[in-house]
């Protein structure tokens, strides 16, 4: 959980999307593919961080099992409800994706708390999270560029916020967030193909 998301807000190249807007997860798939790197170049990987300890804290471990059920042939997946990725585990997590992809490109996906009138805003933007920001925990920050989701109200009792977030709000944030991102593989898939058949061709011409 970032509980300071105040150093996202002020990137300029962060995108907002209401986690109930009608095109919300087509929108974030397109966010996501103005970021990713070519398709041949590096494992795409998305650590998704969180605990189910903590209804608030929910949100990177249910995209992370939600996507395990999805069929994801371009992208990896680390942070799920049955092996979540958390404070205590993070570094060692970290480590183990680094000795088994070469230069990863990583997204990082964990739940925030903000202002009012953001609640139930998924952003999209470059740079990492920082997970444990908002605790005084030292936490390595996490990711090429992150998606992150507004559960709740900052400013008061964080802990406490979080314990009592709608699991309500955090499913279907969720839920549009690995819509997204499947959709994005798929289009990720096809462009891969598409370059590897251009390829193919420029050899046999």
């Amino acid at each position: 959980m970032n509980l300071k998301p105040s150093f996202l807000d002020r990137r300029a190249n962060t995108q907002r999307i209401p986690h109930d807007d009608f095109q919300a997860a087509e929108n974030l798939s397109m966010e996501l593919l103005k970021f990713l790197p070519r398709y041949a170049e590096r494992p795409i990987i998305f650590v998704c961080i969180g605990t189910d300890r903590s209804t608030g804290d929910s949100l990177g471990p249910l995209v992370g099992s939600l996507l395990e059920e999805k069929d994801l042939s371009s992208f990896h997946v680390y942070g799920t409800l049955d092996e979540p990725i958390h404070a205590v585990n993070l570094n060692e997590r970290l480590q183990e994706i680094t000795v088994k992809h070469h230069d990863p490109y990583l997204i990082g996906i964990d739940a925030c708390l903000g202002r009012m009138k953001n609640v139930g805003v998924i952003q999209v933007g470059d740079g990492p999270v920082k997970p444990g920001a908002g605790v005084n925990k030292e936490l390595p920050a996490v990711g090429n560029i992150h998606i992150t989701g507004i559960v709740n109200v900052s400013g008061f009792m964080e802990f406490f916020v979080l314990q009592n977030t709608r699991l309500n709000l955090v499913m279907k944030m969720a839920k549009t967030i690995a819509n997204g991102i499947y959709q994005a593989s798929i289009l990720h898939t096809k462009g891969r193909l598409q370059e590897l058949t251009q390829q193919e061709q420029k050899k046999t011409n």
